[in-house]
């Protein structure tokens, strides 16, 4: 018990309270826990909202030899994973959605060749925890754009400073998160905060982004209180992003809060629908999630895919600054509405299974529909999905006989009329010793989904098998963030006994 303790004294001088406290209960949703020897820091789960995620099932290409889906370059669902894991709990599984946790890693795929802005790789092997099947992999990288060739930014921080983001985990660490951002801005570019709690406000008009203390002064001085009328302030934000819209240029809210919109129009679908109309106005969106207790995830995710945006989740100060300093790029959209099509030779493949993007799935007439909403790809961004697939009559590689095509449509992030790319890969029979180390460290990941989700499909695998994976896979680690992953696996492995 004594990792237990060790928590409970972290959190204890994070937030002011002491062991001897009887307090029920928290405002941010923690409970001091003396059960099973403790005390600990335990929090009501049942509070946090997520969508049911109903898992992708095999599908036979007698029946359907065609799948189609909008990529997912959202992160939250690992860096929520981890948020559990760190605290000693299993996460939910319906907080694991398998293509996030893949898409948190970056896999080194090469920059793009030509004129398109997005650049195709992958390939196959033997499954690892069903070795009979097959995984195929397909990497997408965004266009990575220089320096000085980075447009201005036009953005607006949309922050909820209601009474629900009073806890140390929501708005302190949302403060030092923008703070960080509010560094890396130039004379080139503009920033306004917008506030929400019973209503909207405006903290700061649109300012030039070299005035940093001016920025960071009116993010210091936010406080919380009051109800959520979110609603309100995506309206006042993306005003102000239009009035002072740059052409070209890199039009954002980004939108920072716990989900708990309870003021106005507050269901997800109607958050979405309001969401949807806005995107039409060339601003793009990014969610940055806060929280515990309350969190509501699905709101979260929903929003960002409908919004062309995307979704990240903020457990602590390490986070931040990947998101919105390491990785700032990403808020370039440099490819819109990316889709993927990929068809199956029935002859070769008896069935197949795509591995997460539950709620990216598309109707296969979407996929040449220009109105049909796809994801979205930032600068030097890489996307990974997998697939795995049942060889008809158990077969092997046939060599010179395509297995699959795949293709793929995306839109500049200015247009609206589609481009159509496509890729092959070869299946080579190699197996999964053999793949690449993005198909054995993505393969691994997958698979860590898949188990701390007890998921029907997880195969044949183990804990101890997955840190063997991962950890095969460890060459190319900025930030040290596949290590952490390691010590991941080591404590799901712990919780699971």
């Amino acid at each position: 018990m004594h990792k237990y303790l060790v928590l409970l004294l972290t959190t204890a001088l994070l937030w002011g309270c002491s062991l001897e406290s009887d307090e029920p209960a928290r405002s941010d949703g923690y409970t001091l826990d003396n059960a099973n020897g403790g005390p600990y820091i335990n929090y009501d789960v049942t509070g946090e909202q997520y969508a049911e995620i109903i898992e992708n099932p095999f599908i036979a290409t007698a029946d359907e030899p065609t799948s189609t889906f909008s990529i997912d370059a959202d992160g939250a669902s690992y860096s929520n994973a981890r948020r559990f894991l760190n605290d000693g709990i299993m996460p939910p599984p319906d907080a694991l959605r398998t293509e996030e946790l893949i898409n948190y890693f970056d896999y080194n795929y090469p920059q793009p060749e030509g004129p398109d802005p997005i650049g195709l790789n992958g390939e196959v092997s033997r499954c690892p925890w069903a070795p009979a099947h097959k995984l195929i992999r397909i990497g997408i990288k965004g266009q990575t754009i220089e320096e000085e060739d980075i447009p201005p930014s036009n953005l607006v921080f949309l922050i909820d400073v209601s009474g629900s983001m009073g806890s140390a985990r929501k708005l302190p660490l949302l403060q030092e998160a923008f703070k960080l951002l509010a560094q890396e801005l130039t004379a080139e570019d503009r920033v306004a905060i917008v506030t929400y709690a019973g209503q909207a406000g405006v903290a700061l008009p649109s300012t030039p982004g070299d005035q940093t203390e001016t920025i960071v002064n009116a993010i210091e001085g936010l406080t919380s209180g009051g109800s959520t009328a979110g609603a309100d302030g995506i309206n006042t934000a993306y005003e102000i992003a239009l009035e002072h819209y740059i052409e070209g240029g890199n039009n954002r809210v980004i939108l920072a809060t716990d989900g708990d919109f309870n003021v106005g129009p507050s269901s997800t679908d109607e958050l979405v629908q309001l969401i949807e109309e806005k995107r039409e106005q060339g601003v793009f969106l990014t969610v940055l999630g806060f929280g515990t207790g309350n969190l509501n995830d699905q709101l979260m995710e929903q929003i960002a895919n409908n919004g062309n945006g995307t979704y990240e989740y903020i457990d602590n100060q390490q986070q931040a600054e990947k998101v919105l300093v390491e990785e700032l790029g990403k808020l370039y959209t440099v490819a819109k509405d990316v889709k993927v099509q990929v068809t199956f030779n029935t002859n070769l493949v008896e069935a197949y299974r795509l591995i997460g993007y539950e709620n990216r799935l598309l109707d296969n007439e979407d996929f040449e529909d220009d109105e049909a909403d796809g994801g979205e790809i930032g600068s030097g961004q890489a996307i990974t999905a997998l697939y795995e697939i049942k060889p008809a009559n158990g077969g092997g590689s046939s060599f010179g006989v395509p297995t699959f095509t795949i293709e793929f449509r995306y839109k500049d992030p200015t247009s609206d009329v589609s481009q159509l790319m496509t890729i092959d890969i070869p299946d080579q029979n190699a197996s999964f010793d053999q793949a690449s180390e993005h198909m054995r460290f993505a393969a691994g990941v997958a698979s860590f989904g898949l188990l701390m989700r007890d998921s029907e499909y997880k195969g044949q695998t183990s804990y101890e098998q997955i840190y063997d994976w991962c950890s095969g896979a460890m060459s190319y680690d900025p930030g040290g963030y596949r290590q952490e992953l390691l010590e991941l696996i080591e404590q799901a492995n712990e919780l699971s006994d």
